[in-house]
């Protein structure tokens, strides 16, 4: 007997339906599964097995043939255990065949229970390309599929809950949720006023959340780099909804996503160690997945201790920064990734970290700190928009009042509304704030008078500059104007946009 149960699987960041095929016949017992599943897929065998067992029905003692179609796609994870063992219960009539415009996705317990799945959003929310209407997996993922609300979602705790819903014995109603609650909760346990002092870092890093450019922070240790950085996302504009499905999307699919959260609203930040891997890095893998660049999609990467990551890991980024995205390619598929992440680095100014220090003295050699300086590459190098030197604070300052700092809510007001700016600038033209802009929009959208222009060329050939520095210092200028509502990208404001490149900083330059 044949039966066909529909399922879903995931092809990079998008969800596709799989058609679960299974062949019962007589002959020798065997268990074969075949349409280019990977090793879990293949595992799946036992865990049915048990599952059917275990729940109380019959499991056949023949020829049993499943054949994941489409078969010239590679298939992974454990959501098809689910759906494998239905088409097996249907096959020997222990169960009513499954409508086409119902998916089945869940891992089998050996006891019959359903465990969590990685992916449930994204498949949810292309579902309805297929026309599928209705959804029966894990109760844990109930809630992060209904996110979407064009297919109804059915959860489910057991193998059972399954059977007695399709036979309908017993009724469980779809789940449905209020997404405007999510956004209600964002919430940050740190904030800027934590900070004392680092008033040039603050203002570096209020340009670098309007225009949203790359920073890189130079200081010894103990300055407050890693503090600083930490609370960067709290002065980004809340993210909107079609922002918190893409990077729910991506961690669904990496399994990274909270087991009680079924929407991330807060901006996401990631600070991986220095000893992470390339493909752990930028994305990839045998069968690919995203990578931090990826994870902090909408967010923040923050990369501590810059110059002690792998070369060729720091060099993967390169692409990623200027394109927003990854792209992997394998012999069967190109996986496209989105990245389009505020890249933050913190390094010291030498091995020991005190060059220039005024309360320890260096002991590096001229030889050792040319080294640790040249690990970081022009290139690269030329992709950070703001480079900031963050000293040591006065101890003064720790006693200071704390009435006058501000908040991150009074910055992120200033942020959003110089976004706010640019969204209306750029309407239609497919980019949102500065930092995204081309050569032609520079041209565009940038209009200097000649003293400025005079002033450039000045320096354009003296600090050595590369047509990419120099367009990172022009949006730099134009965010700056943004902020003071400038309708006209100032001197005053391309002077502090060069402060800002620090090309005749002590520690590296250009």
């Amino acid at each position: 007997m044949l039966s066909i149960t529909k399922s879903m699987a995931i092809l990079g960041i998008d969800g596709y339906v799989v058609d679960v095929e299974i062949d019962i016949s007589n002959g020798l017992p065997a268990f074969d599964i075949v349409g280019l599943g990977d090793t879990e897929i293949k595992e799946s065998r036992d865990r049915v097995r048990a599952a059917i067992k275990n729940s109380g029905y019959e499991f056949p003692v023949k020829k049993i043939t499943v054949n994941l179609a489409p078969a010239n796609t590679k298939k992974e994870g454990t959501s098809f255990d689910l759906p494998v063992a239905v088409g097996i219960l249907i096959c020997t009539g222990q169960v009513k065949s499954v409508d086409n415009d119902t998916v089945l996705l869940g891992e089998l317990s050996l006891d019959g229970s359903l465990r969590p799945i990685k992916g449930a959003l994204p498949m949810a929310m292309d579902a309805r390309l297929y026309g599928i209407k209705r959804m029966i997996l894990p109760y844990a993922n109930a809630k992060e599929a209904a996110i979407t609300k064009d297919v109804e979602i059915i959860p489910v705790k057991s193998l059972k809950d399954v059977v007695d819903y399709i036979n309908g014995i017993k009724v469980i109603d779809s789940i449905k949720i209020d997404i405007d609650e999510f956004f209600k909760r964002e919430n940050y346990d740190v904030d800027f006023s934590d900070v004392k002092g680092q008033e040039n870092a603050k203002r570096a890093f209020e340009i670098a959340a309007a225009g949203g450019h790359n920073v890189m922070l130079v200081g010894p240790p103990g300055s407050g780099k890693t503090m600083l950085a930490r609370r960067f996302p709290t002065i980004l504009p809340e993210m909107t909804l079609e922002e918190a499905l893409e990077v729910t999307k991506i961690h669904s699919i990496a399994g990274t996503l909270p087991e009680d959260v079924s929407l991330l609203t807060n901006r996401i930040f990631r600070a991986p160690h220095h000893t992470i891997s390339t493909v752990s890095l930028v994305g990839g893998g045998r069968i690919p997945k995203p990578g931090e660049v990826s994870l902090a999609h909408y967010g923040v990467l923050f990369l501590d201790e810059f110059p002690e990551f792998r070369r060729d890991a720091i060099e993967a980024l390169r692409q990623p920064l200027e394109d927003e995205c990854v792209t992997i390619s394998r012999v069967n598929a190109t996986f496209t990734y989105p990245a389009k992440v505020i890249l933050i680095i913190a390094l010291n100014p030498c091995p020991c970290g005190y060059l220039g220090d005024t309360t320890h003295e260096c002991r590096c050699t001229p030889n050792e700190i040319r080294r640790y300086q040249n690990k970081i590459s022009g290139p690269l190098l030329d992709r950070i928009d703001l480079h900031v030197e963050v000293n040591r604070v006065d101890k003064q300052k720790y006693f200071d009042d704390d009435a006058n700092v501000e908040t991150s809510e009074m910055i992120r007001n200033r942020v959003k509304k110089a976004r706010e700016i640019q969204l209306k600038r750029y309407k239609g033209s497919g980019i949102f704030f500065n930092s995204q802009l081309n050569n032609n929009m520079i041209k565009k959208y940038i209009k200097l008078d000649e003293k400025t222009t005079d002033m450039i060329k000045e320096y354009f050939d003296t600090l050595g500059l590369s047509a990419r520095a120099y367009n990172k210092i022009i949006k730099v200028a134009r965010t700056i104007a943004d902020l003071e509502g400038s309708h006209d990208v100032k001197y005053e404001h391309v002077v502090e946009a060069f402060q800002y490149r620090n090309l005749n900083n002590k520690y590296i330059s250009n």
